[in-house]
């Protein structure tokens, strides 16, 4: 807390500060500015053919493709999942590959993967069952990963291959030159994991969460599958990166080529699908009725129940059939395919046309238990998450969008499984119905990020949950503006920014290295890119820059570097300040109002006049190198050769006559203010001096809300800029017409501020006067030629 000064009536004159410049009487031990706002370059990659300077695709630009025909059966008796596929690698890389890397995701979970034993542990006093069976991770998971059975080129000839934990290389029969492509066969079967119990037992440990797997509900023998991750896959071949075969560790997620996907997928016939993509056979599938429904959906406006709550309470209270049926899905453009399953399905639909005149169907997976939220909520809150997301990026381009109730958050094109269920008598919290909206909308935003703009989540998790966790926060409070969010507003990360810095680390930190998960991936870029629009560059040009970077790099493969520059050039700001100090420090927002001086200006008295006399002595000039150097090459100058150039003063030499020294009289004050002049013109303003210093290092724009005399308010919003002189503090002068009561920074906790104590200021209402004049007057004395002449300068 700042103590409050004692502000004093002092009557001073305006004294002359400099005459004809601004000069620095003390020696600055430091440069009073580091390099806040220099230039990125330092930081980011160089452009080159392939990604432009701008942030926009190069001429150049480049990424490669990848399609899918899968088949696999959901072995829903042994919890296995058994497949095989047909992958068409299509290299549109200007370089000739000799292997290509594939993910494994599933041997995430192999007893003998290194993430099993990676993360420290520790004894407490007390040690539930579950933080016991996390002491030995690996237990009992001998039989889970990826089994490869078979992989063969298109002719049916054995490729080599080795697996180094959840990557395989295969080896290429021949080199695969540009443009060529290679199609090869994998045969493959795992073994799911109870993603519930892992998650329990995980705790608060990224690495061995389940995104994928089933859950079990014992008291009617059933199951909620979902099946992500589940096959292997190409990884990314970037021109930035290479491959991209960073482990998959449980926590940095994916990256991925686009492609087309055909899959068909086997399982008992009293089990609903819900997959990526549009189902090609739904009327071999769904009873007449409810194909009569879906095709009733086509035009709803409601969700309609294509399965009812009726008819699930039957299908999971059934004897388990033992007959078999196959779904087909159709997915095009997409980088991944996910799918769930469970005979416990209500399924609902609307659909939703877009601005573009485009359908989505909008749909919505659940049981019984989240019926309560699920019903009201889930398939409107995808509608809006698409209207919303298509605004403010890209009209949504594929045909369906996809939540599915499985007590977990993830995301995967078209598809997301989210949590949400009721108490057993069909109430439930605030906070649950909250919890499942808000993930709904995020996970369904993923679509975007990274699903569309196809950013590099092994590499960067910020650069798709804290893009994706900003326009999620958008869409809340376009949805309610009432709405309680996770994040988004400023002053709800100031807990994470003002905690000490060695338990912190910059946002541009690699996805697995994170402590802090949650703040630095998801809440601190989504509270940035607020600040940035609403408080630093405004939503008109803040929308219109993130827009067109959504438009640059849909459908390809974007860098951090490829986002700051497209927000600069396509807003004409310059923020390389901004992503400095957020994306790359642990500085924090702490700007300190250290003082206030009131000024008031004296109206009867004026500065006195005075007189001063300029003496300056003329030295003969010194033949520098530049002179000698020509002189010695017999380099003969135009004025010798053009003797229509030469005047009085090229043979005049002041140094050697009375000239040499030169005066120059100067009056200060000279011209005063009459006191009516004074009066009118000042008579009425008050003028506060106040002095600002960043504590916390992290700078940002000041705003100032000032509480008058009169109980009215004003605000001023002054830019960043403001520090670029001095990042450590600096003084600001502003005139009001009626005198201050208060002045608050920061008013609206736009900033992040970590130390609002600093931010008050009580003002007292007796002013230092201050004397006005309206100019100097300078006399100087007559040119040379003028004096040479005879003749007198004008006064």
């Amino acid at each position: 807390m700042l103590k409050k000064p004692s502000i004093q009536p002092i009557w001073i004159s305006l004294s002359l500060l400099t005459l004809l410049g601004s000069v620095n009487m003390f020696a600055q031990p430091v440069s009073n500015h580091g390099n806040k706002f220099e230039q990125l370059t330092d930081l980011l990659p160089d452009p080159n053919n392939y990604r432009n300077v701008d942030g926009a695709p190069g001429a150049e630009y480049w990424q490669q493709r990848c399609d899918y025909d899968i088949e696999c059966t959901l072995d829903v008796n042994n919890l296995r999942l058994n497949g095989s596929e047909l992958i068409s690698y299509h290299n549109q890389s200007p370089q000739t590959l000799r292997y290509l890397w594939l993910q494994l995701d599933e041997n995430q979970h192999d007893a003998n993967n290194p993430n099993q034993v990676f993360d420290p542990t520790s004894i407490n006093g007390t040690m539930s069952e579950n933080q016991m069976q996390g002491l030995e991770a690996g237990k009992g998971k001998d039989k889970f990963g990826c089994k490869i059975q078979e992989v063969i080129d298109a002719n049916g000839k054995p490729l080599k291959y080795s697996i180094n934990q959840t990557m395989m290389r295969i080896e290429l029969p021949e080199p695969l030159k540009p443009g060529a492509a290679f199609s090869f066969r994998i045969k493959w079967h795992y073994y799911l994991v109870d993603r519930i119990n892992i998650a329990k037992i995980a705790s608060n440990s990224a690495t061995n969460l389940a995104r994928g797997g089933y859950e079990y509900f014992s008291e009617e023998d059933n199951y909620i599958f979902t099946i992500t991750q589940w096959y292997p896959r190409l990884c990314v071949y970037s021109d930035f990166a290479g491959w991209q075969n960073k482990q998959f560790t449980g926590r940095a997620e994916f990256a991925l080529s686009f492609g087309n996907f055909v899959v068909k997928m086997t399982l008992p016939t009293d089990y609903v699908v819900a997959a990526t993509g549009e189902c090609l056979n739904y009327s071999t599938l769904l009873s007449p009725a409810q194909y009569a429904r879906w095709q009733q959906a086509q035009q709803a406006k409601e969700p309609i129940e294509i399965v009812t709550l009726d008819e699930a309470k039957k299908n999971e209270k059934a004897k388990r059939s033992t007959e078999l049926k196959t779904w087909i899905y159709k997915a095009d453009n997409v980088r991944d395919f996910a799918w769930g399953a469970s005979r416990k399905f209500v399924w609902d639909a609307l659909a939703n046309t877009t601005e573009e005149g485009k359908k989505v169907m909008c749909m919505s997976y659940y049981a019984k238990e989240a019926y309560p939220i699920y019903r009201r909520y889930s398939t409107k809150a995808i509608q809006h998450t698409i209207n919303t997301y298509s605004k403010y990026t890209i009209p949504f381009p594929y045909p369906t969008a996809i939540s599915v109730e499985a007590a977990n958050g993830m995301e995967y094109p078209m598809i997301c499984f989210n949590p949400g269920r009721a108490e057993p008598d069909g109430t439930y919290s605030e906070a649950t119905k909250i919890d499942a909206v808000s993930t709904i909308i995020h996970e369904v935003g993923h679509n975007y990020f990274p699903m569309i703009i196809n950013s590099d989540e092994r590499q960067w998790s910020w650069f798709d949950e804290g893009l994706n966790s900003f326009v999620q926060f958008v869409a809340e409070r376009e949805m309610d503006n009432d709405y309680k969010p996770w994040f988004g507003p400023a002053h709800q990360i100031v807990d994470y920014m003002k905690m000490p810095k060695d338990q912190l680390e910059p946002i541009m930190t690699n996805s697995d290295n994170i402590v802090d998960f949650f703040a630095n991936a998801y809440r601190k870029p989504a509270t940035a890119l607020n600040i940035l629009r609403e408080t630093v560059m405004g939503r008109e040009l803040f929308d219109y820059a993130f827009k067109e970077y959504c438009r640059r790099w849909a459908f390809k493969h974007p860098t951090p570097a490829d986002f700051f520059r497209t927000m600069e050039d396509a807003s004409g700001v310059d923020l390389d300040w901004f992503w400095r100090g957020w994306f790359y420090t642990v500085d924090a927002v702490d700007i300190s109002l250290d003082s206030i001086k009131y000024y008031r200006v004296d109206l009867d008295n004026n500065p006195k006049r005075e007189e001063i006399t300029e003496s300056t002595k003329l030295e003969k000039p010194f033949d520098d190198i530049n002179k000698r150097n020509n002189k010695q090459a017999g380099k003969v100058p135009l004025i010798e050769r053009d003797t229509s150039l030469k005047d009085f003063y090229t043979t005049y030499r002041p140094w050697e006559s009375a000239d040499s020294v030169q005066q120059t009289k100067v009056y200060l004050y000279d011209q005063p203010y009459s006191k009516e002049e004074k009066s009118k013109k000042f008579g009425d303003k008050h003028y506060y001096e106040l002095q600002f210093s960043n504590k916390g290092g992290l700078i940002m724009p000041i705003v100032l809300e000032w509480t008058f005399a009169d109980g009215t308010t004003q605000v001023d919003r002054i830019p960043a800029e403001i520090w670029r002189k001095n990042e450590n503090q600096f003084k600001k002068v502003f005139v009001k017409d009626k005198m201050v009561k208060a002045v608050r920074l920061d008013p609206f906790r736009e900033t992040a501020d970590i130390d609002e104590s600093n931010n008050n200021w009580p003002v007292k209402q007796v002013p230092t006067r201050f004397q006005v004049f309206k100019a100097h007057k300078v006399e100087e004395g007559p040119n040379p030629m003028q004096k040479a002449k005879g003749k007198k300068a004008k006064p």
